[in-house]
């Protein structure tokens, strides 16, 4: 017979062990650290920056989810936006509100010159341009040395997306 605390390691050891499968699953089904394929914008099924707008990072300081409604195809990859005059400021001057290097992780593609996925939530405006990376503990690499990255990254983007063509 299984004592309480027996029954308690065995329950937890299973849960870990379901957390563990749960985060190898995450990272290989929802874009993780595998190398993604060479294109102009980062766009899980089509869509830019899964979804949010690009404006309201400038003009909100966050991350603000676009809709259907507000879209506007630019670059390879429909746009989503949280209103039509985010949308007209978009398609007015898209380089202006983009993010840097397709929307791909900017620390990868400086550190590693490869394409890896981003979250909206992980992001950085340096001198006026906007720039995404994986998660958190990426982002907090990638705000140890900014300058370095950024000038990494804009040497390498270019190469990638040569090499990818």
């Amino acid at each position: 017979m299984v004592n309480k605390f027996g029954r308690r390691v065995f329950i937890a050891v299973g849960v870990a062990g379901l957390v563990a499968i749960a985060a190898v699953a995450g990272q290989k089904y929802l874009g993780g650290f595998e190398e993604l394929a060479t294109a102009p914008v980062y766009a899980p099924d089509g869509v830019a920056i899964r979804g949010t707008d690009p404006v309201a990072y400038f003009t909100e300081g966050r991350a603000v989810p676009g809709t259907p409604e507000h879209a506007l195809e630019w670059n390879g990859a429909t746009w989503h936006f949280a209103s039509a005059e985010t949308r007209d400021r978009f398609a007015d001057d898209p380089k202006a509100y983009a993010p840097q290097y397709g929307g791909f992780c900017a620390w990868a593609v400086a550190e590693k010159g490869e394409l890896y996925s981003t979250q909206p939530d992980n992001w950085a405006i340096v001198d006026g341009k906007l720039y995404l990376n994986y998660n958190d503990d990426i982002q907090a690499r990638w705000q140890q040395n900014i300058p370095r990255f950024i000038t990494e990254g804009d040497e390498r983007w270019p190469e990638i997306l040569k090499a990818g063509s």
